[in-house]
């Protein structure tokens, strides 16, 4: 397995994140929020945003392999009802995709948000066909709450998506294989 480390991000990794996250094997399973294609532009914005708010109830970090930005990875806490309950999101090149890397970065960032944040409960929404994310998420201990049927609407289409979850009193499941 590829060692790893999560770090803050720094606008010089923009170029090599912009490189990374122009692939639509990556946008057509994220958020309408990520760009394709994904411009300099848009590292650039990003990584701002990133620095701009590092003090606020999140977590939001570079994945650092072979000395290089080579994905992002995030726990954002939540507001109102929904306080103690925080969303994980992340992405990778594909070029690391199946080298137990974002497993890695899950169990680190997670293991982090419960030391860092009063919350009970750290969540996901992967899309129902994005069957490596689920795989993943179900590695690193999270288990499936369900599936929102026609719940999302990307690239002209409606689909379904799928709620994990890890809570607080769980979080040993991080150890897992």
């Amino acid at each position: 397995m590829k060692s790893i480390f999560l770090r803050e991000w720094e606008l010089e990794d923009a170029p090599a994140i912009a490189k990374a996250a122009d692939n639509s094997k990556i946008a057509d399973n994220l958020r309408n929020a990520f760009p394709h294609p994904y411009t300099l532009e848009d590292a650039e914005w990003f990584i701002r945003d990133c620095i701009a708010h590092k003090e606020d109830d999140r977590l939001m970090y570079a994945i650092i392999a072979d000395e290089m930005p080579v994905g992002s990875i995030s726990v954002v806490r939540m507001e109102d009802v929904y306080e103690r309950s925080a969303e994980l999101g992340y992405w990778l090149a594909e070029d690391y995709w199946r080298q137990g890397i974002m497993l890695q970065a899950v169990r680190m960032i997670c293991r982090e948000a419960f030391d860092s944040f009063d919350i009970n409960r750290i969540f996901a929404e992967p899309f129902a066909q994005n069957a490596a994310s689920r795989g993943l998420l179900e590695k690193a201990g999270f288990f499936c709450e369900g599936t929102m049927r026609d719940g999302i609407y990307k690239n002209g289409r409606t689909d379904s998506y799928c709620i994990y979850s890890l809570l607080r009193k769980e979080k040993e499941r991080l150890d897992g294989n």
